[in-house]
């Protein structure tokens, strides 16, 4: 796998998306080498930063074959940068991701900790009013990544996928329980068993202590046994 574009994005109006008017969605591909950070690439603008940024969700990756479906599905060529992601990767399927999994790039380490779950900024740079639920179907979603170790990365670069040794939670499922969560306290524990973003660990682990002090009340009320 390499890098086929290095994309960065700065601050910019949009109609029709959150209440601000602005985003940095609108990313352009970049010859130069980029410098990664815990809080990702240099020059790249995050206008909502209550729902992406920060250390979990630094670098968002995107894969060309993920753009050859949706070529093939809008009837277009889509450019490089169109869903807003950092690193456009030939070879790399996000459908096929697992939370922990690595990529390493040169000096860089990146590490998947989520999907893109998607908002009405995408639905506005995409101009298409129901294009939320045309993501959803599709199940392509690309991947956040914290940064492990920082460094520059430039097109070109090679990427060397290294899998998570551990608890198998892909993305996709991640993905599928944002719309459609199960609250099983297995399915939570094996969610939190992975280096998934904090935003979505909060989330979990409000959920799971639920279910515990539930379960907790249930017992507590329950008549002795008989000796």
């Amino acid at each position: 796998m390499r890098i086929l574009s290095v994309n960065v994005g700065r601050e910019r109006p949009i109609q029709n998306a959150k209440p601000s008017g602005k985003t940095g969605i609108f990313k352009e591909a970049t010859t130069e080498p980029v410098r990664v950070t815990s809080f990702g690439l240099a020059g790249d603008h995050i206008s909502d930063t209550k729902n992406h940024g920060g250390v979990d969700q630094a670098v968002y990756v995107f894969g060309v074959p993920d753009y050859d479906w949706w070529s093939d599905a809008l009837g277009k060529k889509l450019a490089s940068g169109t869903f807003g992601e950092n690193l456009t990767v030939s070879g790399f399927e996000s459908g096929e991701a697992f939370i922990g999994d690595r990529l390493w790039i040169g000096a860089v380490v990146l590490e998947v900790t989520a999907p893109r779950i998607p908002c009405v900024t995408l639905a506005a740079r995409m101009q298409d009013p129901v294009f939320l639920k045309r993501f959803r179907r599709a199940e392509r979603p690309g991947v956040y990544c914290r940064v492990i170790r920082e460094g520059e990365v430039r097109a070109g670069d090679s990427v060397t996928l290294e899998r998570y040794d551990g608890e198998k939670v892909s993305a996709v499922e991640v993905f599928r329980d944002f719309f459609d969560p199960d609250f099983s306290e297995a399915t939570l524990r094996r969610h939190l068993a992975v280096p998934i973003a904090v935003r979505a660990r909060a989330v979990k682990e409000r959920q799971l202590g639920e279910l515990v002090e539930q379960r907790r009340v249930m017992e507590a009320g329950r008549p002795a046994k008989a000796v």
